[in-house]
């Protein structure tokens, strides 16, 4: 356990970053699970829906600093491409 009064604001502004970025990471997961469901549904308008709503939800935590710029454009680019395969 920290002893030093420096060393124990350092854990907790650790444990309030580590909360915030699961909260991120759990809703952009929610929301990739959504856009399959809509995808396996074969509903390609609300797959589209579902994947602007993923846009702006993995925006946001690339803003804050959870993701990276390149991983967030990977996953957008496979989800992307699995929506527009529908109804083809």
């Amino acid at each position: 356990m920290a002893n030093v009064k420096s060393a124990k604001k350092r854990i907790l502004v650790s444990q309030k970053k580590a909360a915030r970025n699961k909260a991120a990471k759990s809703a952009v997961k929610t929301q990739i699970k959504k856009v399959y469901a809509a995808i396996e549904s074969g509903n390609k308008e609300a797959a589209a829906t579902e994947l602007d709503a993923l846009k702006s939800t993995m925006g946001k935590a690339q803003s804050k600093g959870i993701y990276k710029k390149n991983t967030m454009a990977r996953k957008i680019s496979r989800v992307s491409r699995d929506v527009n395969k529908v109804g083809a």
